[in-house]
């Protein structure tokens, strides 16, 4: 018995010597605060993983709408970029054919092959000192066509969102096959020649909304949204009906009232020419 009092009064004494040191309340309250912020962290991050269940790392928050594919909202766009590495070193050789283009442009676009001429639907792009040069994705998509086509050489089509495609001919060393996703900047090809254009090395690049081919010249470091508003504005003023055009009455002629003949006093001849407005 005497030798379990000692213990104890042994172990009384070393812990009040311990509770003497200074650093000993110090010690109890930092580790005190750690375990109370750990709790509130691990708290808030479950919170967050229950507010967000479908978010994954790298991806930003996503939204759906009926039995729409959730999209990611923070999705970025990209601008349309010349299918090159070296933009400075680079010249558009032929440009695209435009109907509203001058007569002299208009001239420098056509394509004359076999004694045939037709418009270039795209740009032909070379190097100024005429070698050979790596060429890129100019939007990230999916290649959707590879082609050694006799004529045009080979050719690569890659799709891009909203029936937005680009289009490049005249390769060599395709490095690209169909149903890879390649990222805009993303080596496909070099570039070579073709029948079409046999005297220089060069690119013909082409973008196709639709499969209706655009100037690419005037989309360069814009966005592809600006391609897609384009096209919906240009649908818009088609499918406006033209609206009923009041004939303007001619100097010194008093306007027609409301019921009556605008085309004269009654008997006049129904031979009378009509007149008819092309919109």
């Amino acid at each position: 018995m005497r030798e379990e009092e000692k213990k104890r009064t042994s172990q009384n004494s070393n812990w009040q010597r311990l509770m003497k040191k200074r650093w000993v309340f110090p010690a109890i309250y930092l580790g005190c605060a750690a375990i109370i912020l750990t709790a509130v962290l691990v708290s808030q991050s479950g919170n967050e993983s229950e507010g967000n269940p479908g978010n994954t790392e790298g991806q930003g928050p996503t939204t759906s709408y009926g039995d729409q594919d959730s999209m990611e909202v923070n999705s970025p766009v990209e601008n349309f970029v010349m299918p090159v590495t070296d933009v400075n070193s680079s010249v558009i050789q032929r440009p695209f054919w435009d109907a509203n283009a001058s007569k002299e442009e208009q001239e420098a676009a056509f394509i004359e092959y076999n004694g045939i001429y037709q418009p270039n639907t795209g740009i032909d792009i070379a190097m100024k000192d005429g070698e050979t040069f790596e060429v890129v994705a100019s939007l990230s998509g999916t290649v959707t066509h590879v082609e050694n086509d006799p004529l045009l050489g080979n050719v690569v089509e890659i799709e891009h969102l909203d029936g937005v495609k680009t289009i490049y001919q005249s390769l060599t060393d395709v490095k690209v096959k169909v149903n890879d996703f390649v990222e805009q900047g993303e080596t496909i090809a070099k570039a070579h020649t073709n029948q079409l254009n046999k005297d220089a090395v060069h690119v013909h690049f082409e973008i196709r909304k639709d499969n209706v081919a655009v100037n690419p010249s005037s989309f360069f470091n814009k966005p592809v949204t600006s391609l897609l508003e384009e096209e919906g504005q240009a649908s818009e003023e088609g499918s406006e009906p033209a609206g009923e055009q009041e004939e303007t009455p001619a100097e010194g002629e008093d306007k027609p009232e409301d019921g009556e003949d605008k085309d004269g006093d009654e008997g006049s001849s129904d031979e009378e020419e009509s007149v008819s407005y092309l919109t």
